[in-house]
């Protein structure tokens, strides 16, 4: 008969055993879960070169400036000093003129508004010849947002380019450790714009787009994403979602499975959906492109160890040299 002592170091062994197959609990895949998942399309990432094309078209029509509101303009009616003087152009677009009240003057070119300021007058001076030129461009602004040092209204006097507003907003965000620079994004009216900004940076000049009266250039910041790498990953953590990453990507950035990961048996998990996606990891390499799938915000890749693995892990955690002491003991007191 076994002695005592022997009989309980048995029963623990057995039972850190018997506990490997409960080490991890590895969630069921949910049925037809592909249908939630889309392969990433490389191509939508940045807008092909006939949008930007487009968009520097789109600049080279506008030829004279065109006032608005919040300019500051300065009307000489010729030998009248009484009407002559600066003045703002209002929210509506309009001026106000002695004698004659309000007068529109939103989008025309300078003169254009001297004309419709001597037509204005006409009915009550005779030979009336007015100039306008502006003081202050107010209205000539492009919105900067994001990533960038001084997000906000950026002023300009002349019509700038993508690089000079990126460089009046201050501190570059290609050196700030946080920001994943790859893309922005040129807002204007209904048109979106999308640049490869690590080209740009790096000379490609055509890149360099001209840019309007209220365009809105936004650089987004890749840190407000996250995706969830966890398990048997060399690297498990949380990484920054970037444009287009794939199932593939995010495994690789969390240094890919460790010896012990089942690569039969990988989850991806899109809490948002409710769905939970089984993947083969032999089958992705096979090659089957529609398993590499794209990932979105807060998705969770789970690798599982393998039953194998998990009982030799535990193994490995335990002083080999106390544990052959130990089962050298047992065997010396078990008859």
């Amino acid at each position: 008969m076994a002695h005592p002592f022997a009989r309980l170091i048995i029963a623990c062994y057995l039972s850190l055993l018997s506990a490997c197959g409960a080490w991890e609990s590895i969630p069921d895949a949910t049925g037809h879960a592909e249908k939630a998942f889309t392969v990433p399309d490389r191509s939508t990432r940045y807008s092909n070169i006939s949008a930007v094309e487009a968009f520097k078209a789109d600049t080279k029509k506008i030829t004279d400036y065109l006032l608005y509101d919040g300019d500051d303009i300065n009307i000489e009616v010729i030998g009248r000093p009484e009407l002559s003087g600066v003045q703002r152009i209002g929210p509506d677009g309009r001026i106000t003129l002695s004698v004659v009240g309000s007068v529109s003057v939103r989008n025309l070119t300078r003169e254009q508004a001297a004309e419709t300021i001597n037509t204005a007058l006409s009915p009550y001076y005779l030979n009336i010849f007015t100039t306008v030129r502006v003081e202050h461009y107010n209205s000539n602004r492009v919105i900067i947002i994001g990533r960038v040092e001084h997000p906000g209204e950026l002023l300009f006097n002349t019509p700038p380019n993508l690089l000079d507003i990126l460089a009046q907003a201050g501190g570059m965000p290609l050196l700030r450790k946080e920001q994943v620079l790859t893309r922005c994004a040129i807002i204007r009216k209904e048109k979106i714009l999308w640049i490869d900004l690590t080209r740009l940076l790096t000379g490609d000049i055509s890149l360099n787009v001209p840019l309007q009266r209220n365009d809105v250039v936004y650089i987004p910041d890749a840190t407000d994403t996250s995706v969830f790498v966890l398990g048997a990953v060399n690297t498990p953590g949380v990484l920054r979602l970037t444009p287009q990453m794939s199932f593939m990507d995010a495994l690789g950035q969390a240094g890919g499975l460790t010896k012990d990961g089942n690569t039969h048996d990988i989850h991806l998990i899109r809490p948002s959906a409710n769905v939970n996606m089984k993947i083969d990891l032999t089958d992705l390499l096979k090659p089957q492109q529609q398993l590499n799938v794209a990932i979105n915000e807060g998705d969770i890749i789970f690798v599982p160890r393998h039953g194998v693995s998990k009982i030799g892990y535990i193994v490995q955690q335990i002083n080999p040299f106390s544990t052959l002491f130990t089962i050298s003991q047992i065997g010396a007191v078990v008859p």
